[in-house]
């Protein structure tokens, strides 16, 4: 279980006179349960992206909690990361190593015998319908098949926890439909605690038992698909998205 509360983030951009400071996260605060999965669903810009990375220890927060399984992620990041498996925006994968290589590395950084994690790697491949790219170099691969592979990364260790930025970014219809159906199998078959960002609405309403809405910063709405369809009176969820992040000012002609 992932619980944020009243996360807060700000970057100073420039230099000198010219220096100013963003507020990238302003007050976000929701609850990712088990056996779920939950979506941050936000315009771009919105702190989707900044937000994610706070979780995963890769960026302090300058106010807020962030608990991962009850651990506090500001003062017992090891034992939280531990506990989680993150895909970010930035896939990066070796190259020269073949996608097993690759994924077995990082089963090592974990602490994991080479022999627990290649028996490891032949479960999640067979999870992930990538058994044939296992031995090929990742160099030249498909951005379906450096998803699958990074994917397969994130999960080594069995995290219980699952972050995922913007995981379709890139894909085509086809792998976005077989990474959707790996984390409906994550979920149902491994009850993991699922979190991902996206600012596409259809995949959200698709896939996500929670939603949170995420707009210039904070969290401006929780809730299933049909609680926040029914709060704002559509039968439309991309309105109803729309109406939540931005209010009357796309209605009324306004700049959002």
């Amino acid at each position: 279980m992932i619980e944020v509360k009243d996360l807060s983030k700000r970057f100073t951009q420039g230099s000198g006179r010219k220096a100013r400071t963003v507020q990238a996260v302003e007050g976000v605060s929701f609850s990712a349960a088990n056996g779920r999965i939950t979506g941050l669903l936000g315009p771009n810009g919105a702190g989707k992206t900044t937000t994610l990375r706070m979780i995963a220890a890769l960026l302090p927060p300058d106010s807020g909690q962030i608990h991962v399984d009850g651990l506090d992620v500001a003062r017992q990041a090891p034992q939280a990361l531990a506990r989680m498996g993150v895909l970010s925006d930035a896939r990066g994968l070796y190259p020269r190593l073949t996608a097993r290589e690759n994924i077995v590395y990082y089963g090592r950084l974990h602490g994991m015998t080479a022999e627990a994690a290649n028996a490891r790697v032949d479960l999640l491949a067979h999870m992930l319908d990538m058994a044939p790219l296992l031995e090929r170099r990742t160099e030249g691969f498909s951005q379906g098949e450096r998803m699958k592979t990074a994917l397969a990364r994130a999960l080594i260790h069995d995290p219980p926890n699952i972050i995922l930025d913007e995981p379709t970014n890139g894909l085509d219809v086809l792998a976005t439909r077989a990474l959707r159906e790996s984390l409906r199998r994550l979920r149902d078959d491994a009850g993991k605690c699922i979190v991902f960002s996206s600012h596409i609405m259809q995949e959200v309403e698709r896939l996500c038992d929670a939603v949170v809405v995420v707009a210039q910063g904070r969290t401006v709405a929780r809730g299933s698909v049909a609680e926040l369809l029914a709060r704002t009176g559509q039968t439309d969820f991309e309105e109803t998205f729309v109406q939540l992040a931005f209010g009357n000012t796309v209605a009324t002609g306004a700049a959002p």
